[in-house]
C-alpha cells in the first residue's frame, strides 16, 4: 500500500469517527479529532479559534442536539496541499422523516509526527436547495 494510499485510508477513518461521535454525542471523542490551534467555523458561521473554543462550543451544543433520524459523513474527495496537509471535502447528510437535509463541510487536516491525521481547520457550510 502507497503512503498516499495510507493516508487516504487515514483521513477517511477520521471523518468515520466524526460520524461515529456525533451520532453518539460523544463530546471528548469529537473533540480528540482536532489540532490545539484548530479553526471551525459551524455552518451558521460562527468562528471558533483554537481547541478551547471548540470545546466551549461542542459542550454546550452537542449533547443537547436532537434530530430525528441519522447523520452520514462521507469523504467525498481528498486533495493533498503537501504530503502532511490534505483538503477532503465531506459529504453529510441529516436523514429524516422529513426528508434529508445536506452539509457539504471542506475539512483541512494535518498530519502529525505520529502518523495520525487532525482536523486543523474546517469549515461547515449548510447545502440549501435551489
Amino acid at each position: 500500500m502507497s503512503t498516499e494510499t495510507a493516508d487516504i485510508k487515514a483521513i477517511e477513518q477520521v471523518v468515520a469517527t466524526v460520524e461515529r461521535t456525533q451520532r453518539a454525542k460523544d463530546v471528548d471523542g469529537f473533540l480528540a479529532l482536532f489540532h490545539p490551534d484548530a479553526v471551525w467555523t459551524t455552518a451558521h458561521g460562527k468562528v471558533l479559534i483554537g481547541l478551547d473554543a471548540i470545546a466551549e462550543f461542542t459542550r454546550a451544543v452537542l449533547p443537547a442536539a436532537s434530530w430525528d433520524g441519522e447523520v452520514t459523513y462521507e469523504a467525498v474527495h481528498t486533495q493533498f496541499l503537501r504530503p502532511d496537509v490534505a483538503a477532503v471535502k465531506v459529504r453529510q447528510v441529516y436523514h429524516s422523516a422529513d426528508g434529508d437535509t445536506e452539509g457539504a463541510p471542506l475539512y483541512v487536516m494535518t498530519k502529525q509526527g505520529n502518523g495520525s491525521w487532525l482536523l486543523h481547520a474546517c469549515q461547515n457550510t449548510e447545502v440549501r436547495a435551489g
